[in-house]
């Protein structure tokens, strides 16, 4: 009597069945989608152009015309909350790109080989958490310049030691794990390990840290623009929109940061959540 193998589920099936078992994880990847649509396609579809001024509409509360108001200069905040969406998303995902790219082969390599490099690798790590992150941050850009290229570097920089310490940790458990001495035996050399049988096993938790440090990267150049030293005004930004109507909330215009805020915490709270998404995806001991 023959026995029937299941094939394995294909990688939308697996993407199915994890987003379809956690609600709140699929609400986080409809969130997602959205922002990423958004960045994409926003700024060819806002009513108003972004930038122009009109003093006669100033401070106008939201209607019909303006869906999130208008602020001081009379310029459209829904206008300028869509299109800050790429700016935002793009520091962001640069950002934690360069830090992953640097960072996961850094830590990879030091918790594999350990001694000297190892040593080198770590120092590096608690040098830069030496230091309180943001106010590290703010310390590069300050001395650099506010451009969006010295704001994506020190944001990677900050993130760096995230990437180190996790695929550090990982890559110092699994190297005597059987699976890699049986490959060891097999004749594959120490690079072949290190991509074919180690890395697979550290990107579900490197993933993590990705969603994570998408969440904190926009909360940064957010921070930044709201203290002077992120992106230059009149460009749209969320910082810069919350900071801009931050003065006008005691005099009762709310809604002049309060949707900018708003579509920061949606960016912010999205991110977060993805990262239990993206670990089951891409984790080899769930795929069955």
């Amino acid at each position: 009597m023959q026995s029937i193998e299941l094939a394995p589920p294909s990688v939308w099936q697996h993407a199915r069945h994890v987003l379809g078992d956690n609600p709140v994880t699929l609400l986080a990847a409809l969130l997602f989608v959205v922002f990423v649509l958004t960045a994409i396609l926003g700024p060819n579809l806002v009513p108003f152009d972004p930038l122009r001024s009109d003093a006669g509409a100033a401070l106008q509360p939201p209607s019909s015309a303006h869906w999130f108001g208008t602020d001081a200069l009379g310029r459209d905040i829904f206008s300028r909350t869509i299109v800050a969406t790429r700016l935002d998303l793009g520091i962001a995902i640069a950002a934690v790109a360069l830090s992953f790219l640097i960072g996961l082969p850094l830590g990879l390599a030091a918790g594999f080989f350990g001694g000297w490099w190892d040593t080198l690798v770590t120092r590096l790590s608690d040098t830069i958490m030496a230091f309180p992150l943001f106010v590290l941050a703010m310390g590069i850009v300050a001395a650099m310049g506010n451009t969006v290229t010295n704001i994506v570097l020190a944001t990677a920089i900050i993130n760096l030691p995230f990437y180190i310490r996790v695929a550090r940790a990982e890559a110092n458990v699994r190297r005597a794990a059987g699976f890699v001495e049986a490959a060891r035996l097999s004749g594959n050399t120490e690079a072949r390990i290190l991509r074919v049988h180690i890395l697979p096993n550290i990107l579900p938790p490197a993933m993590v840290q990705v969603s994570l440090n998408m969440g904190w990267a926009i909360l940064n150049a957010a921070g930044l623009s709201f203290i002077g030293l992120g992106v230059r005004p009149p460009t749209p930004e969320w910082g810069i929109l919350v900071a801009e109507g931050a003065q006008f909330i005691v005099s009762g215009e709310w809604w002049v940061s309060f949707f900018p805020g708003a579509v920061l915490m949606l960016a912010v709270f999205s991110f977060n959540l993805l990262g239990d998404a993206l670990r089951d995806l891409l984790d080899p001991r769930r795929r069955t």
